[in-house]
């Protein structure tokens, strides 16, 4: 069975929730958009488990909470409780205007864990 209509809004909303949180330095909010073993992997770091991806956010220079994470054509395919999510990313800088400043791709996994949808596993690649 495909994935259903509100799974898919659930998952928007994850996006959303890690956006909001990477960009306002919630290193506990951040990390809870995972679930306890998920990791992130991206051309700035890895980072595994909720108690590495605090560290991995923390370690983020706060003036760097001037960036805004942006993504847009998300893809969602799944069944049951796993899923697989792809999307552009866009970090926009809002002290210069807001211009882009790292765009790229994500490719992620998600699993339902105690009824919400939670990433497992994503991957960032950005564009040269």
């Amino acid at each position: 069975m495909p994935i259903a209509a509100a799974d898919r809004v659930e998952i928007l909303e994850l996006i959303g929730r890690y956006n909001q949180a990477i960009d306002t330095g919630n290193a506990d909010a951040w990390a809870a958009t995972f679930t306890g073993d998920g990791v992130m992997d991206s051309p700035l770091g890895r980072a595994e488990g909720h108690d590495g991806l605090r560290r991995y956010l923390q370690q983020r220079d706060p003036a760097r909470l001037v960036l805004r994470h942006w993504v847009n054509s998300v893809i969602i395919d799944g069944d049951g409780d796993s899923a697989t999510l792809t999307c552009y990313l866009n970090v926009i800088d809002t002290k210069q205007g807001g211009q882009s400043v790292i765009t790229g791709i994500y490719n992620d996994t998600l699993r339902r864990v105690d009824g919400a949808w939670k990433f497992a596993r994503r991957d960032v690649t950005f564009d040269s």
